[in-house]
This record gives C-alpha cells, structure tokens and sequence, in this order.
C-alpha cells in the first residue's frame, strides 16, 4: 500500500483546506452529464466533481478519490460508485474526526 500520498477524509466544509493535496469524498450525486458531476456531499454542502468520471451511469452515492482543485470542486482520480444507500451522517462525522482531535491516527 502505498502512503507516500494518502487522500484526506473531507466534506465540503474541510475541502477548503486542501486545495492543491488529493482528498476523498463522498458524493450523493444529483446530476451528471458525463463532464461533471453535480453533488451533495455528506454535510449537505454543494460539490462539483470533474476529470475522470465513469462511463457507465452512478447511482446515488459515490465516493471520489483526487485532487481538490477549488474550494467546492474536486478533479477525480478514481470514482467508486457506493450504491443507493449510504449513512451520510457517519460518514461526515469521520471528516471531522479525522481532521480533529483524533487526526494523528489517520494518514
């Protein structure tokens, strides 16, 4: 496993402090034209995921691993589609964990 350049856990309200270094996200897909997706990520904040999307159709929720390249976009590296159910609440309070008091555990 490579660790030399792990992926932040974030929502939108971290995203921010990232820009430039890669990040991973959840996404709850809410349009996506094949250029971009348009989503809402797990603090119910507005994202915008571009640059290596699927070919084949998502479903609801999709995590994205890249770099963020805005303070509400992210250029995807890798999209994994999580299906159509997904516990948002948990998955933002892991951003806030990992990027709190309990970071030094993560990567």
């Amino acid at each position: 496993m490579d660790t030399s350049n792990p992926a932040v856990f974030v929502n939108a309200e971290l995203l921010p402090m990232y820009v430039g270094r890669k990040v991973r996200a959840v996404v709850q897909v809410l349009h996506s034209d094949g250029v971009a997706i348009k989503g809402k990520s797990t603090d119910d904040r507005s994202l915008i995921i571009k640059g290596s999307l699927p070919p084949f159709p998502l479903s609801n929720f999709v995590e994205v691993i890249g770099i963020a390249d805005t303070n509400n976009s992210i250029q995807a590296e890798i999209v994994t589609d999580f299906g159509e159910k997904f516990d948002a609440f948990t998955y933002n309070r892991l951003c806030q964990l990992a990027n709190g008091e309990y970071k030094s555990l993560f990567l």
